[in-house]
């Protein structure tokens, strides 16, 4: 078996577009339920109405920059439809909301009724154009380092990617060494005692869930940027879930988890998945599994990764353990 193309195919999924927007979306996760103690199960759908609310606009003959402000602006929006009738309850009521809506959103934008704006099942494609003009990479060109390289247009997402990763780390790191960010974390540890020192609980849990939101839309727009295509079946709930395994493996509350556990998911799940396919196609395996099974085995290895983390490391690899008791009361 040939280790050195496992490691490159493990190495250029930890470094590339996915790992980046995940990145950016589990840092609005990590704002959500390692600082505020929210319980967001539909956070996917932050994403969704952010790539979608881009190419609509695109799509309609808008600009791209006001394309990403739709996007962000429907974050924004669907921030105040999950918090507004939920953040008053207790915290499952917010994780039942948030789940149901993520699915419902994606049926609705898949509908038949919804093909004329959303394109339905077929998707949309055709609204980058703008994006891969500014591009300042040779786009035939190859980037990189002996075999680990990049062609001009990936590295130009990765670049955007990347860079928004860095500012939304810079903002959080602001945001929660200021006062705000103080209170988020008494809201965490016990809001009953929050609202008895006069804080508006249930207002700082709503700037919490949209600004956590917009940064789940961003993600979604570099992603739909790099595929160039958006369809909602791309826009499963189930992918909430592999948020929080980055979560919780690099550590909540913590301002680097969110990067360094989306580089060693990807690493690990890529990693695997190209050491399968190898053994599959060897042999190795006695027709045990199939190369079509991968995608289902990517599933089994995430959900076990975010139990077994659960069960031994709850804090991850930056977190504190005690910092995780969340008040559901």
């Amino acid at each position: 078996m040939d280790l050195v193309a496992v490691l490159l195919d493990a190495s250029r999924a930890a470094l590339g577009v996915p790992a980046a927007a995940y990145a950016l979306a589990a840092i609005g996760l990590n704002l959500h339920f390692g600082y505020t103690g929210l319980l967001n199960f539909g956070h996917i759908a932050f994403l969704l109405v952010g790539a979608y609310g881009t190419a609509i606009t695109v799509d309609a003959g808008g600009p791209l920059w006001l394309g990403v402000a739709v996007g962000v602006l429907a974050a924004v929006v669907l921030g105040l439809v999950m918090g507004l009738p939920t953040l008053r309850l207790r915290a499952d009521y917010l994780a039942i909301v948030t789940i149901a809506l993520g699915e419902i959103l994606r049926l609705l934008f898949r509908s038949r009724p919804m093909q004329p704006l959303t394109g339905g099942v077929r998707g949309m494609e055709g609204y980058a154009d703008a994006f891969y003009a500014a591009n300042p990479y040779t786009a035939g060109a190859r980037y990189g380092v002996g075999a680990l390289t990049f062609s001009g247009n990936t590295l130009w997402v990765m670049t955007v990617g990347w860079g928004l990763v860095v500012l939304a780390t810079l903002l959080l790191l602001l945001l929660v060494r200021s006062p705000w960010g103080r209170v988020l974390r008494s809201i965490r540890e016990d809001e009953d005692a929050a609202r008895s020192l006069g804080k508006n609980v249930f207002g700082y849990k709503l700037q919490s869930l949209v600004l956590g939101g917009v940064l789940g839309a961003l993600a979604g727009i570099v992603l739909a940027l790099d595929r160039q295509y958006v369809n909602p079946d791309f826009y499963l709930v189930v992918f909430t879930f592999f948020f929080y395994t980055i979560v919780i493996l690099g550590g909540p509350g913590t301002l680097a988890g969110p990067i360094v556990g989306s580089v060693l998911f990807w690493f690990i799940i890529q990693g695997t998945e190209s050491l399968l396919r190898q053994a599959i196609n060897q042999g190795y395996l006695g027709g045990l599994i199939d190369t079509t099974d991968l995608g289902a085995v990517r599933l089994i290895l995430a959900g076990t990764a975010l139990v077994l983390l659960m069960v031994f490391r709850p804090q991850g690899i930056f977190g504190n353990r005690r910092e995780l008791l969340l008040d559901e009361r």
